[in-house]
């Protein structure tokens, strides 16, 4: 079963007042004259179908309590909020003269006095309900005029009585100066409407200001209530969301004054040159008070709407708040009020309570008629800034305002709901729409009230009217149709004034949150210069909403140029946030960002690593390219290792050469010229296999290189092992019974060369079909250069070539070793045991080398072990054949050979 509270706390407290004023029950027929003794006089009143009451807070009030033996109240009037009242009636009027708003209908106004106070508030509510004569609770003297609703009123206390009687009825109310967010709740307060957003709504565009200034250490003053607490929590959410936090937090009441050093104290002591002043009307004379007696350092002071009242108070008191930026609503044009109020007559309301005070301030003054085509009073020169003032505006300036344009678009949104609402009646009936509102009579809404008809089941436990006998509930509930429907229209309808403006209210009944910021100057002989340096609207979207005048001067007298306002230096670009124990979130100390990382803004809170293709720049302020490193032939070691290559083949191609020309001497015959030329080929082939390890590696080099120096050395390795074995053979062929004459030839030795060959050809076979090599970049090596290499896709393979080859290398050494007794002349077995000797001790540097270089120099280094091997074989074994040829060709001849074996 649904729950009806609201609705049946309603009824009860409607019955519940019904039955303890038993008045009530004795009156006469209200229908009849009333008879009824009068509690005010008043002359804010006109004539009209449609009555729209008005509540205005026109005297203040001001409470000064330093502690229980000291408590003044001071009354006084406040001369600028006559200029809300005339707004309320030059508006009516201007409707009334507009045919296009209620046609045939006639607006008028009943106007009542609250001084902010609560029983003056709720009898002024009662007064307008029952008439002009006394109060009398659920009963009219108005006889055929019926109120539609209320505007009013400026305070927070006074709107709260006047919606807590008016709301059960469900007769609108729009305040024009509100703004308590206790409002929104639309279950208490289901027909209040305001032209003001709410208090908290400002602080989001103070966070705003301050986080495009880039404030990060601000001092916050709150009120020490409720509501000081709670727009303190809000605004400091506000500040540490946008990377902000508080400097400090104190709060201001009226005791303060005598205990100075809580809000002194940490302005005097706080590094932060920008203080937010968040203060409800409750405080702000106090706040007025101890800030004009107490000396301030010099700040940026960013204060709330409520302290737009300083300018109500001495020149001196205001001096402190020099080039404060407050946060203003925005203004709005009235059409024809600058004329109406030049033109007033006075003497019009010389008998009314509100007037007389100003009758009195003008009847000494000297008259400046400003518009002599119209008669009545005009101001006197200097009341001007007295005198109809606005807050932040003086009357040389009356086509635009601020709390006076919320009560001008207040009323006027009240007619144009009822203009549609008439509009809408009008296609259904042809009775005018004042006999459609009921006398003062509880409404309730279907739309508005959860479960409407199951009140219907209370009617017979209510008590009945006294006059007519019939149950009181049923008048109740038929009464709030209209009502109901003109708070559905003002809720959801969008009103166009005369100015052009738009005014439509949200879901909470406030209007979307719109705000000037305004610079204040004072000087020490009271002038005032206001700047609008800055304007912020909630409606707009996310990183527009606040709009800065740059070329305004911003900061005021105390500053020069852009204060800053932080606990800690900004980190600088390639710097990023270390936050320090203990200590707010803005005290921090900057370290550098680590290798590989930077940060590009002020106040990083963390580094940003760059892509594996780049690196930071000496800053580390921004990602440069990583320069590109392999082994290329414009380098100094990769043009100096081709040189060497080249010359190396050139020795090798010249000596091929030479033993092809003297193929036919002994010496040439004698070591076998034909596993000679394959072993001069194969170290020509070895050179230049060297060209594949230069220059930026792609797939085809990585795939051949490792596989032609693999097979191409084996050859040349072979081919020694065949040239050790041919000695070995040949010398101990010639013993008697030998059986290795059957071998003497080059037959066995181009076998032995195919096969270890073969061997090497198949190990190199499967490498490439399992997992061949492949071009990679090494990003992790070196963090300064992208290393382009080949990846031996097997390091397995890789090194059983290399073994496989070093076996070969030690069995031809071995093999060297065992023929080093022949005769010496024709024997290249210790040639070749020393070229043995130079080659396993070259690889068997290489492996570790190898292991532990990177880049071009891993690459470097197996090709110096290329050619450096290569080199010993053909140094050791041919240049000694060269040397006999060219400088002892008497040695090579065929005697000679002869001789020695």
């Amino acid at each position: 079963m649904e729950i009806l509270f609201p609705i049946k706390v309603e009824v009860l407290l409607v019955v519940l007042m019904l039955q303890i004023l038993p008045v009530a029950a004795a009156m006469p027929n209200p229908s009849s004259t009333c008879q009824l003794s009068s509690i005010r006089k008043t002359k804010y009143f006109r004539e009209g179908d449609l009555m729209v009451g008005g509540i205005f807070h026109i005297k203040l009030i001001s409470q000064y309590t330093v502690n229980e033996r000291f408590n003044r109240k001071r009354r006084r009037k406040v001369f600028r909020r006559y200029r809300y009242l005339l707004a309320f009636i030059f508006t009516i009027g201007e409707i009334n003269k507009d045919p296009r708003i209620l046609p045939n209908h006639t607006l008028g106004y009943h106007i009542l006095e609250s001084c902010n106070e609560e029983d003056r508030t709720i009898k002024s509510t009662f007064s307008i309900l029952s008439g002009r004569k006394q109060i009398i609770p659920n009963y009219s003297c108005w006889n055929n005029r019926k109120v539609v609703g209320f505007i009013g009123d400026l305070s927070t206390g006074s709107s709260l009585c006047i919606a807590q009687l008016a709301g059960v009825y469900r007769y609108p109310q729009i305040s024009y100066g509100a703004r308590d967010t206790m409002f929104s709740d639309r279950v208490q307060f289901p027909s209040f409407y305001r032209t003001l957003p709410d208090e908290l709504s400002e602080i989001n565009g103070i966070a705003k200001l301050i986080k495009h200034f880039g404030w990060k250490w601000v001092g916050l003053i709150t009120s020490d209530d409720e509501d000081g607490e709670l727009a303190g929590n809000r605004m400091e959410r506000a500040i540490n969301k946008d990377g902000g936090c508080l400097a400090f937090l104190s709060r201001i009441n009226h005791n303060s004054f005598f205990d100075e050093s809580v809000i002194t104290s940490p302005l005097r002591e706080s590094t932060a040159n920008v203080i937010v002043l968040l203060v409800t009307l409750k405080y702000i004379n106090s706040a007025m008070l101890f800030f004009s007696f107490y000396p301030i350092p010099k700040k940026i002071w960013i204060v709330s709407s409520s302290f737009l009242r300083i300018l109500d108070t001495r020149a001196g008191n205001r001096i402190p708040f020099n080039g404060l930026l407050v946060i203003s609503f925005q203004k709005g044009e009235i059409p024809g009020f600058r004329e109406f109020l030049y033109g007033l007559n006075l003497y019009q309301y010389e008998n009314s309570l509100l007037f007389q005070n100003v009758t009195q301030r003008l009847s000494d003054c000297t008259q400046l008629n400003v518009n002599p085509n119209r008669p009545g009073i005009s101001l006197p020169k200097y009341t001007e800034s007295e005198f109809f003032s606005a807050t932040d505006l003086q009357l040389n300036n009356t086509l635009n305002y601020r709390i006076t344009y919320g009560v001008y678009t207040a009323v006027y949104t009240m007619a144009l709901a009822l203009h549609k609402l008439f509009i809408k009646q009008k296609m259904e009936t042809e009775e005018s729409l004042q006999t459609h509102f009921k006398q003062w009579r509880v409404g309730a809404c279907v739309r508005m009230c959860v479960k409407y008809t199951r009140l219907k089941v209370w009617r017979s436990k209510l008590q009945k009217d006294p006059l007519s006998g019939k149950p009181l509930l049923p008048s109740i509930l038929d009464n709030g149709s209209y009502t109901c429907t003109l708070n559905s229209l003002i809720q959801n309808e969008g009103f166009e004034m005369p100015s052009g403006d738009i005014i439509h209210f949200k879901e909470n009944g406030g209007p979307p949150a719109r705000y000037d910021i305004l610079k204040g100057v004072f000087s020490e002989e009271g002038d005032i210069q206001i700047t609008k340096v800055a304007s912020f609207d909630a409606s707009k979207p996310e990183g527009s909403q606040l709009d800065v005048n740059n070329i305004a001067d911003l900061w005021g007298p105390y500053f020069k140029e852009f204060p800053q306002s932080r606990c800690s230096e900004p980190c600088r670009a390639g710097q990023r946030i270390f936050k320090l124990e203990g200590k707010p979130s803005c005290c921090y100390k900057c370290v550098p960002c680590v290798e590989g990382d930077i940060s590009n803004t002020t106040d990083a809170q963390s580094c940003i690593k760059c892509s594996k293709y780049e690196k930071p720049n000496n800053e580390k302020t921004e990602c440069i390219p990583r320069n590109i490193n392999f082994l290329s032939y414009e380098d100094t070691l990769g043009a100096t290792l081709s040189f060497i290559t080249l010359i190396l083949f050139g020795i090798c191609a010249v000596i091929l050469g030479i033993f092809i020309k003297y193929r036919k001497t002994p010496i040439v015959r004698a070591n076998n010229q034909y596993l000679s030329c394959l072993l001069l080929i194969s170290l020509m082939l070895c050179f230049l296999c060297t060209l594949l390890f230069i220059g930026r590696p792609t797939q085809i080099c990585c795939l051949l290189r490792q596989v032609t120096f693999g097979i191409v050395f084996t050859i040349s390795v072979s081919s020694v092992l065949a040239k050790t074995l041919t000695v070995i053979i040949a010398f101990n062929a010639t013993k008697p019974g030998s059986k290795l004459k059957k071998y003497v030839g080059t037959q066995l030795a181009i076998i032995l060369v195919i096969v270890c060959s073969l061997v090497e050809v198949v190990i190199s076979a499967v490498w490439l079909a399992s997992n061949p090599p492949f071009p990679e970049a090494d990003t992790l090596s070196d963090p300064d250069y992208i290393i382009l290499l080949c990846n031996e896709g097997s390091e397995l393979f890789f090194f059983c070539i290399i073994g496989y080859i070093g076996t070969l290398a030690l069995l031809s050494f071995i093999v060297a070793f065992l023929a080093k007794d022949f005769p010496d002349r024709f024997n290249e077995a210790k040639n070749i045991t020393f070229s043995m000797l130079g080659f396993c001790s070259v690889w068997g540097a290489f492996v570790p080398a190898y292991l532990s270089s990177k880049g071009s120099r891993m690459v470097a280094v197996e090709i110096f072990a290329i050619l450096s091997s290569s080199a010993g074989l053909l140094g050791c074994i041919f240049i000694p054949k060269c040397y006999i040829i060219f400088l002892r060709p008497e040695l090579n001849t065929k005697d000679t050979v002869v001789r020695k074996l």
